[in-house]
């Protein structure tokens, strides 16, 4: 389990740090530290609510204190999905839960029966995911390639199991597993 805590100044907000705001648990996207003459330093931020998914802008200003997230990280499976709401089991004490579609952004395009992912744990209870950067996917719908068309070096559109479209080099065919990366969203190799 990993522990993060602590109150922060403005120069340590910075992308991918976990804060509270408003009292509740955020990640920050982005971060912009800026000097206004004598009105002091400011950072705009892009902030992520990790309970309801939601995306707001904020500028914190001069000596304001901000509480960093106690956020623990545990690993869990990917179980099935009934509806909105995704199943997974704790690796460690196979404790089952559920999280809803709404907080997990567009992550579950990547998500197949059995993926490992690590659960972002706060006040002792599972409140988001953060998923592996390459997963393996199976293409179950990809056009046939064009004999000869070696000119225009590009890909074609492939559909994965779990409904994402991406972008594939010509030779990938239906049946085929192909690495993804997840940041992205882009074809890295055949799996």
């Amino acid at each position: 389990m990993q522990f993060l805590r602590g109150m922060l100044n403005l120069t340590e907000i910075k992308t991918g740090k976990k804060i509270i705001w408003n009292k509740e648990p955020h990640v920050v996207l982005e971060s912009q530290h800026s000097m206004i003459g004598r009105g002091g330093a400011v950072v705009r931020t892009k902030l992520k609510n990790l309970l309801s998914g939601a995306i707001a802008d904020y500028t914190f200003q001069g000596a304001e204190k901000i509480e960093e997230a106690e956020i623990f990280k545990s690993h869990a499976q990917y179980l099935y999905r009934e509806h909105e709401v995704y199943q997974f089991m704790d690796m460690e004490t196979y404790d089952q839960f559920s999280l809803a579609k709404n907080v997990m952004d567009n992550v579950a395009l990547y998500l197949v029966e059995g993926t490992e992912v690590s659960i972002l744990n706060w006040n002792g209870h599972p409140i988001n995911l953060e998923i592996p950067v390459k997963v393996t996917l199976m293409v179950t719908d990809a056009p046939p390639d064009i004999k000869g068309d070696t000119v225009s070096g590009g890909g074609k559109i492939v559909t994965l199991e779990t409904g994402l479209r991406i972008t594939a080099p010509l030779f990938v065919k239906t049946g085929d597993k192909i690495i993804v990366n997840t940041e992205r969203g882009t074809y890295v190799a055949r799996a």
